[in-house]
């Protein structure tokens, strides 16, 4: 039954953005997907616009300008190189950014105005709602989204110009539910964000956390473009007695969810969607790990050790003065992927053939640039790094690697 309602939600969705898209069209598809390497910089070389769309401004601004910041960082480094070439022409880049609000008909609308005024290839979106509302229309504009989300459902439905870039977030699910049924217990009250992604890895947890012997208590979402003052609906979980808590969504309003339930006295563990990452919660609500005792979730970049994380760490610190999160790093390497593979294709304009050479691009990340390790990018644009996940115990963050 949860998946008819999904797949009706997601029709909807892409009906309405559909009606939406078209009735704000200024031009011609074919106009708007002309090659958008037709401007010459100073030394020669072309440039060629990536557009970006993403929330800047409310609840989940800190969480868009955090992959904003990671993407126009390997901008800077890129251009500062020299650009890159493609079949014997030199390209520098141009970042073209707009605020979406975290709403997905504003990207609708964003991404039709990167594709006709700035002649976009290249679309960046870090939320599975505004990913889902732009494959209504991507392939038939032809232009390349460069997803920022662990929603596996956005490169299942047949997309084939669609680009996930952290890792799916039902790789998390067992472990997650054994590390805290284990140490907490079998009782969950789910208080996830409201948005798309929200729902669907709500959905996902339900039937496992059951299939382990777990049972649900109490079950509401929580809409961060709404919601400010979390108690209420923190006091009638707590009523339910809960061994543990499902929370995510942004860091920054996660870790206000997860003091209001410290606030009324909660004891047990938090099981944290991949969203929001311990070390931001921690510095929202204290600066230290002792507060998020009990929680599992994701590893933070700064507790990461690949070959181009230190350099990237100091680099964006020195640029922006604070500690970049794991969203700053993927979005960093994941430009170097797209540079690589169009150079592998030898085009950028083939959106095809560029897709096809994601995963050689993929093994031609300059080992310095390896912000992240991405072995391999598979078949429906998928990137593949190996599972890895965190947990806090006596004020200390744990790390466990997968295969």
């Amino acid at each position: 039954m949860m998946a008819v309602k999904k797949s009706f939600f997601i029709c909807f969705l892409f009906l309405f953005v559909f009606v939406l898209v078209a009735c704000s069209e200024n031009g011609s598809a074919s106009e708007g997907s002309k090659a958008n390497d037709d401007v010459n910089t100073s030394d020669g070389a072309k440039e060629l616009t990536i557009g970006y769309s993403g929330p800047l401004s409310g609840p989940a601004a800190f969480y868009g300008t955090e992959t904003l910041n990671g993407l126009t960082l390997a901008v800077e480094d890129i251009n500062d190189s020299g650009g890159f070439e493609v079949d014997g022409q030199t390209y520098k880049i141009k970042l073209a950014s707009l605020d979406d609000k975290y709403l997905p008909n504003e990207t609708a609308a964003n991404a039709k105005r990167l594709v006709q005024e700035n002649k976009a290839k290249f679309i960046y979106s870090p939320h599975s709602g505004g990913i889902y509302a732009m494959q209504v229309f991507n392939e038939m504009e032809d232009f390349i989204i460069m997803g920022y989300t662990s929603e596996p459902g956005v490169t299942e439905h047949g997309n084939t110009l669609n680009v996930r870039i952290p890792p799916r977030y039902d790789s998390y699910l067992e472990p997650f539910t054994k590390y805290e049924m284990e140490r907490f217990g079998k009782r969950i009250a789910f208080l996830p964000t409201a948005s798309q992604y929200g729902k669907d890895w709500a959905d996902a947890l339900r039937p496992v956390w059951k299939e382990h012997g777990g049972e649900i208590v109490f079950d509401e979402s929580i809409d961060f473009n709404k919601d400010t003052d979390f108690q209420t609906i923190m006091s009638n979980a707590l009523n339910a007695k809960p061994d543990v808590l499902f929370i995510g969504g942004p860091s920054e309003p996660t870790a206000l969810v997860l003091k209001q339930a410290l606030d009324l006295g909660f004891e047990g563990g938090f099981l944290v969607m991949d969203q929001a990452k311990p070390d931001q919660m921690a510095n929202v609500i204290g600066g230290g790990y002792d507060l998020l005792e009990g929680m599992v979730g994701v590893v933070p970049l700064i507790e990461s050790d690949f070959p181009g994380t230190a350099s990237f760490i100091e680099a964006y610190q020195k640029k922006y003065d604070k500690i970049p999160g794991s969203e700053a790093g993927f979005h960093y390497v994941s430009l170097y992927v797209l540079t690589e593979a169009m150079k592998a294709a030898g085009t950028v304009e083939d959106t095809k053939a560029i897709m096809a050479a994601l995963d050689e691009g993929a093994k031609n990340v300059p080992e310095e640039k390896q912000v992240y390790v991405i072995p391999s990018v598979d078949k429906e644009g998928g990137f593949e790094p190996a599972l890895r996940m965190a947990y806090i115990e006596d004020g200390k963050i744990h790390v466990l690697e997968g295969e």
